[in-house]
């Protein structure tokens, strides 16, 4: 196997979710590409060495310039906070490095525009880490749109659901919470939960031409989390809902929150065609409901797909059919495509430029919140 020396920077959550999938995918697929977990970088030094220990890192940054700028680091990892991707991204692309980064892209499109130019120019395999492509089920209903099995679309709906940061004491900024920081994060659920829902759309249906969106903060002011004693006003958005028209001239309604009582990580699409209807749920991440109206009328009906025979996307490399998979293993998955995508030469997707088409709807659905008005994607 071809070693693949990978440096990581970001030891959060995402830290932990690549960092398991680096030590886990060559055990499951069989590659030409094996990664090596040579080097992760973060700003503190004990907590960084603390994480590498863990997770079997053989080396620590705490400067991301030195991890990018070092010899023996074939691909750059970004799973730092969203205002850092920018820069990374500028330099690892000078310094040909592989690049794989968290979602979403950049902080907004036009910083996406010039890491995609960048990338492109410097010619680097690249890959964005939206991983719920990679649900098995998921990938199962694309195939099934892709073999035209509902025909033409008329109606896209999606949710995503969450529940977190509801009491008023939960402060912004710092580790962990700098979610709740528009100058980290660039947006609110529109860029951290929607950006998920979006590009899953596109990946089904296609370009979004047309969105009109609103958006609210609940709570307008929080303490900071490094300075209890400093009160900030919140700018990200908490709530976001849109109405979008597709290029193909499907409709679709998007709707995304940290509100929702009760609903933990709730990624929802339903796809209403022609010939028949899709629906999944990521708390039953496992499952695929699909209506075919052309079965005959005394057996028509939802039927449940349970998506872990051999036969199904990726389930061949797991376990026996009726043991199912977890978010874990999306990410194990999307590094498999990845690494498959440096033997035969087949770019993987999304790359940069996917993400740059999720961030240009972004963008627009935080410009018509503002402004009250129908927006034209990339416009």
């Amino acid at each position: 196997m071809k070693k693949l020396n990978i440096g990581l920077i970001g030891y959060g959550f995402m830290g932990r979710a690549h960092s398991n999938a680096y030590l886990k995918v060559s055990r499951f697929f069989d590659l030409e590409y094996q990664p090596v977990l040579k080097a992760v970088c973060a700003r503190s030094a004990d907590k960084v060495k603390a994480f590498a220990d863990n997770w079997g890192w053989e080396s620590v940054e705490t400067d991301w310039r030195k991890l990018v700028e070092r010899d023996d680091i074939d691909a750059i990892d970004i799973g730092s906070p969203n205002n850092t991707h920018r820069d990374i991204v500028l330099a690892a692309a000078k310094a040909g490095k592989m690049i794989l980064c968290e979602k979403p892209l950049a902080m907004n499109a036009a910083e996406g525009l010039e890491m995609t130019e960048a990338v492109e120019k410097a010619g680097v395999p690249n890959m964005v880490w939206f991983n719920y492509r990679r649900v098995p089920a998921i990938t199962l209903a694309k195939q099934f749109m892709d073999e035209g099995r509902l025909g033409r679309v008329f109606h896209y709906r999606a949710k995503y659901l969450q529940d977190w940061t509801i009491s008023p004491d939960l402060p912004q900024g710092g580790a962990a919470l700098w979610r709740l920081d528009a100058d980290v994060a660039g947006s609110g659920v529109t860029g951290d939960l929607l950006a998920h829902s979006i590009d899953t759309a596109i990946w089904l249906i296609g370009g979004v031409d047309k969105v009109c969106a609103m958006t609210e903060t609940f709570i307008k002011e929080r303490a900071l989390q490094d300075d209890p004693g400093t009160v900030k006003s919140v700018t990200i958005d908490d709530a976001c809902a849109f109405l979008a028209r597709f290029k193909n001239g499907a409709l679709a309604t998007f709707e995304s929150t940290r509100y929702a009582r009760g609903r933990k990580n709730q990624n929802t699409f339903e796809v209403n065609g022609e010939f028949g209807s899709l629906y999944f749920d990521l708390e039953d991440a496992h499952q695929l409901q699909y209506f075919d109206h052309r079965n005959d009328s005394q057996s028509r009906g939802w039927r449940t797909i349970l998506v872990t025979d051999s036969d199904h996307p990726y389930m061949g490399h797991w376990w026996v059919p009726g043991c199912v998979i977890g978010y874990e293993h999306t990410f194990i998955n999307a590094l498999a495509d990845f690494l498959g995508g440096l033997a035969s030469g087949v770019p993987v997707r999304p790359n940069f430029r996917d993400a740059l088409e999720t961030q240009y709807v972004c963008d627009a659905v935080l410009d018509s919140a503002k402004t009250e008005t129908w927006k034209t994607v990339g416009a």
